[in-house]
């Protein structure tokens, strides 16, 4: 049995190459970063899903959003479709667990404005499901994968697919991209 001291290297190693392989995708990245600093320039909203912990990383997206990242900036509009339990479970009673975004991109998603689901297999029929309505609707889409990007992958029009096979690895590079593209973005939005 592996001691603490072996785990602990073991997951760094995991993690620095899970990290290096974003370098792949910084033509990506700033492509998501421009779709969403057009998408906040113009007065439109960001949407975010995902599902356990991929949810959690939509939350502190949005947080970012209407709060601020580093920089003190007015907030932008932004709102996490992971959260409000009444909703997501009336709608996965009523219509299913895969519908429990896509419907809320019905309600409230506009032409122009951008969602960003994320997924760490990309095989989440309800992520799917979300960015299918979303294109529908005239939404920009950002998805954020795992491993081979799933089902979901080619779905969106941007594609940030983090190659890996651990779970935890992936929605950290995850995590660590959506900060990234917070760093572009306040770059490129005046402060007022």
């Amino acid at each position: 049995m592996p001691g603490s001291s072996e785990i602990l290297k073991s997951a760094i190693a995991a993690a620095k190459k899970t990290l290096q392989s974003i370098v792949d995708l910084e033509s990506q990245i700033a492509k998501a970063a421009d779709l969403i600093a057009d998408c906040l320039t113009n007065e439109k909203k960001v949407l975010a899903c995902g599902n356990g912990g991929s949810a959690a990383d939509a939350a502190d997206f949005c947080t970012e959003l209407a709060c601020r990242f580093v920089e003190d900036r007015r907030p932008y509009p932004a709102m996490n479709l992971s959260q409000g339990g009444s909703l997501i479970t009336a709608t996965g009673n009523d219509y299913g667990f895969e519908e429990i975004f896509a419907r809320q991109i019905r309600a409230f998603g506009n032409s122009g404005d951008v969602l960003i689901a994320i997924s760490t297999s990309g095989k989440s029929k309800n992520i799917q499901h979300a960015v299918e309505e979303a294109r529908k609707r005239k939404l920009k889409t950002i998805a954020l994968l795992g491993r081979d990007g799933g089902s979901t992958a080619g779905v969106a029009d941007v594609d940030l697919i983090v190659k890996g096979k651990s779970t935890a690895r992936i929605q950290e590079a995850h995590k660590f991209i959506l900060h990234v593209i917070c760093e572009i973005f306040e770059a490129q939005l005046p402060r007022v």
